[in-house]
């Protein structure tokens, strides 16, 4: 659950380190970027593995 939280506030600091160069976009690119960025964090990243590993105890799910 720790791991959860922290990753969440590594995350968060990451894509709002961004927010100054995303909110000079166009707020029709804005929201692509933001669906990305969401998309990454929950496919590409770990949280997907660590949310099976929590339901499972194991790291993938099968």
């Amino acid at each position: 659950m720790l791991l959860i939280i922290g990753l969440i506030l590594l995350w968060a600091v990451l894509v709002g380190s961004l927010s100054g160069i995303i909110g000079s976009l166009p707020m029709i690119a804005q929201v692509p970027v933001y669906v990305f960025l969401g998309i990454v964090w929950i496919w590409v990243l770990p949280l997907k593995r660590l949310l099976a590993w929590m339901e499972t105890g194991r790291w993938r799910r099968g």
